[in-house]
């Protein structure tokens, strides 16, 4: 039962006992009544706020998600996290803190649930760093938990989204559309709630969070504004009592086996590289010993399967019409690419929840045949060589072809590199190099999305090439690679780079080379000197001064 001891594993030492009277008092005040106290107390951890559509209807989920642990037998708590909107922040200093919000949303909810003893929570999130920070507050935690996406936005007009405002940026410095065109395509492209509409980073870690067992069935492929959306937050606050009832945990349901299906799962969905980011950070928070090279090991084996934006024509809406995730997991569950005998939040495996999941509709051109894939390998590409020697990110779809050579053009910051695009000095056979943007340097690996959009915008995809010790945007396609490890700040080969010198990058051989010899990289090391950090004091000084390499997930407690 929800309200005997045993359900009550931390909320008890919190209420319980005439020592404890004080604390009955102050949430006599909030509203407890005196059964209240014999109840399990579930958090409600919510992003809510009205700075982005991603977590504006959040709040509405929330008190779903409450009156779902209610009338299960609990006693729902809510509280606030924070959010920081990347497509607002984008392109300036303060996406600086986009990054460093996933380790602050992750804090909050622990210091919340720990402090106040919850006996499990639901975390809910919209933005792109919510959903990370959520998953790794469950696995640092360890209590009874689900997680909740907010869901996607419907498409604007003529199907734009947020991606279509930056890449019309670069048309509009190309002279390709005027200054009434971009502000239409402005005006237009986001209709309402709901996080980045195509397999852009959240939809990307829903998609990957469900994989895991983390979220109810479905939760990542619904629309922010729906019934289904609202229905699935009030049964994630039920769900949370049955797994107080039977003391299942994160810590039952995490494994590498779930982690492979995450991985598997975010490949065939053509996912964003910023998967590789946040799946290694919810390990570490798990103690699960995954590496970067687990996903180039799984990725030599598993399709791209999904015609999805960026690369690719859908919107995740459109995903969502024809059945969403599930029937794309069953299949690659029957192909033997996913674990089935997985613990989910659900209670029953992976296999389970999946076994009444009917297929696809016949037709339909989202989601590709296994013998007919976008591509027959992983998209996420980990390249190693004397420019990266501890590893860096690609996204090589196969639309941007599969080797390229050029010459750097160095940058200091994503500033510099964006103004020399919309001006025009970045030309076809360019490599842009964008540095001092990791983790340490940035400080917080902002996205490159403005550059790669902008690039895009001028018609120079397939003819430039963008390197950056920083990260990219689930937005962000074409020849781009990140997570440069280690990074220029920390001395890396990056930060040796002189413009003119040849870069070569082939996905093939998963090689990023520069053409110089060891002897001239040292020779210049000897020259270099670290820049002055971008904050001495508050919060990015801290993180900075905290966190790992981006090939360890740039967490913050290692």
């Amino acid at each position: 039962m929800a309200n005997n001891k045993k359900g009550r594993k931390y909320s008890s030492l919190v209420v319980d006992g005439n020592e404890k009277a004080a604390a009955r008092a102050m949430l006599h005040a909030v509203g407890f009544t005196e059964a209240d106290f014999k109840k399990s107390q579930v958090g409600i951890a919510s992003t809510w706020s009205n700075l982005t559509p991603c977590n504006m209807h959040i709040n509405e989920l929330a008190d779903a998600a409450g009156l779902g642990a209610d009338e299960a037998g609990g006693k729902a708590v809510t509280f606030n996290t924070i959010t920081v909107s990347d497509g607002i922040s984008m392109g300036s200093p303060g996406m600086r803190y986009s990054l460093v919000s996933r380790e602050v949303i992750a804090d909050s909810i622990e210091t919340v649930v720990c402090a106040e003893g919850f006996d499990g929570f639901v975390a809910i999130g919209g933005c792109d760093k919510n959903m990370p920070g959520c998953a790794m507050a469950m696995a640092r935690i360890n209590r009874p938990s689900v997680f909740v996406y907010g869901g996607t936005i419907q498409p604007g007009k003529n199907r734009r989204d947020v991606v279509s405002v930056f890449e019309a940026v670069g048309q509009h410095a190309a002279g390709k559309i005027s200054d009434i065109e971009l502000k239409e395509v402005e005006s237009t492209a986001i209709p309402g709630p709901g996080s980045c509409g195509g397999m852009y980073t959240a939809n990307t870690m829903a998609s990957a969070i469900e994989a895991l067992g983390l979220s109810l069935p479905n939760s990542s492929a619904q629309e922010a504004i729906s019934d289904n959306k609202r229905a699935d937050s009030y049964a994630a606050g039920a769900a949370v009592l049955e797994l107080i009832n039977k003391d299942i945990k994160p810590s039952d349901i995490l494994s590498i086996n779930s982690f492979e299906n995450a991985i598997t799962t975010v490949i065939a969905l053509e996912g964003s590289t910023n998967a590789v980011l946040h799946l290694l950070a919810i390990a570490q928070a798990a103690n699960i010993p995954l590496t970067i090279d687990d996903f180039d090991r799984i990725g030599k084996n598993v399709p791209v399967l999904a015609d999805m934006r960026p690369a690719g024509q859908y919107a995740m809406s459109e995903l969502i019409n024809i059945g969403g995730i599930q029937p794309l997991m069953k299949s690659l569950l029957e192909e033997g690419f996913l674990h089935g005998d997985c613990l989910t939040v659900t209670g029953k495996t992976l296999g389970e929840n999946l076994e009444h999941v009917k297929p696809y509709p016949i037709g339909q051109k989202v989601i590709r045949p296994f013998d007919n894939p976008i591509k027959k390998d992983s998209h996420l590409v980990v390249l190693r060589g004397n420019i990266a020697p501890e590893g860096a990110v690609a996204k090589i779809t196969g639309h941007e072809g599969l080797r390229f050579e050029g010459n750097a053009k160095c940058f200091h910051g994503e500033e510099a590199a964006l103004k020399a695009i919309l001006e025009g000095d970045v030309v076809a056979g360019d490599i842009v190099v964008v540095r001092y943007e990791g983790p340490k340097g940035g400080p917080g690996m902002r996205e490159m999305l403005s550059p790669t959009s902008a690039i895009n915008g001028r018609g120079l995809s397939q003819s430039v090439a963008l390197v950056t010790d920083g990260r990219f945007s689930g937005g962000s396609h074409g020849f781009v690679i990140g997570h440069i490890s280690p990074e220029a700040y920390e001395g890396g080969p990056l930060a040796l780079l002189e413009d003119g010198d040849q870069i070569t990058i082939d996905a093939e051989s998963k090689t990023i080379d520069v053409d110089l010899t060891q002897a001239e990289l040292d020779s210049r090391k000897k020259s270099w000197s670290k820049p002055q950090p971008y904050a001495k004091k508050g919060l990015l000084a801290k993180y900075a001064k905290l966190v790992s390499s981006a090939s360890l997930g740039a967490v913050t407690d290692l």
